[in-house]
């Protein structure tokens, strides 16, 4: 293909691009002499011996040249309904228990789980006992120190993250492993500090709000 084919073929492409630049020469003249036409009909300040600093301006609806500048961006917000601090006082507190509980819940749920599956193939009741101490020595080690840190609010909200986590309450638990009557002494201390073992979880009731933290954290769970 020649110079006059390669020129045939791009024509209507070059014509395009020409037409362009041209309709764009010819606006950005008639913006520029518009502008100008704008400017010679506006009243200018009279400027002062010390007026030497350029500042941004802008026309009036008078038609003056008037100092302007455009202010960063800010919210503006009115105060809450009544309470409505306070109950976000107790929803961060309550998220931040859930927060540092969780991990403790979830290991206990498979604790359980795998010392369940070995008893249930020893036929000894010594046997199971045995086993069972060995594991509670293992879990007073790893847990003793950042369990007892807890605060009575964070154990309460423990307590029902295992019930969720097992489907048994600590009560039922510490029965089934330790004993009944070492469950109803736990029970008795929990009293006095205004606590239960018994605590119960209802993920569609009372402890909805529970359940919505525990599903934000699982999902960092499942990453």
């Amino acid at each position: 293909m020649g110079f006059s084919g390669i020129y045939k073929k791009h024509l209507p492409v070059v014509c395009s691009l020409a037409c362009l630049f041209a309709s764009g020469a010819v606006y950005a003249q008639q913006d520029t002499t518009r502008a100008d036409s704008i400017f010679k009909n506006i009243q200018h300040p009279e400027l002062g011996p010390n007026d030497t600093i350029m500042v941004p301006a802008k026309i009036s609806d008078e038609g003056l040249l008037m100092p302007a500048r455009t202010l960063e961006g800010f919210w503006i917000s009115k105060p809450g309904p009544p309470g409505m601090k306070e109950r976000m006082e107790k929803w961060t507190r309550l998220r931040n228990a859930v927060y540092v509980t969780y991990p403790f819940a979830r290991r206990a749920g498979a604790v359980m789980n795998d010392i369940n599956t070995k008893i249930e193939k020893m036929k000894e009741k010594e046997d199971r006992k045995a086993y069972i101490k060995t594991r509670e020595k293992e879990l007073r080690k790893e847990f003793t120190e950042p369990l007892t840190n807890l605060s009575i609010y964070q154990g309460k909200v423990l307590m029902k993250l295992i019930n969720r986590q097992t489907g048994n309450n600590c009560y039922e638990i510490i029965k089934e492993y330790k004993g009944g009557v070492t469950a109803r002494l736990y029970q008795t201390v929990a009293f006095f500090f205004n606590s239960s073992l018994k605590q119960p979880y209802d993920a569609r009731g009372d402890d909805r709000e529970i359940e919505s933290i525990v599903q934000e954290v699982e999902r960092m769970y499942v990453r």
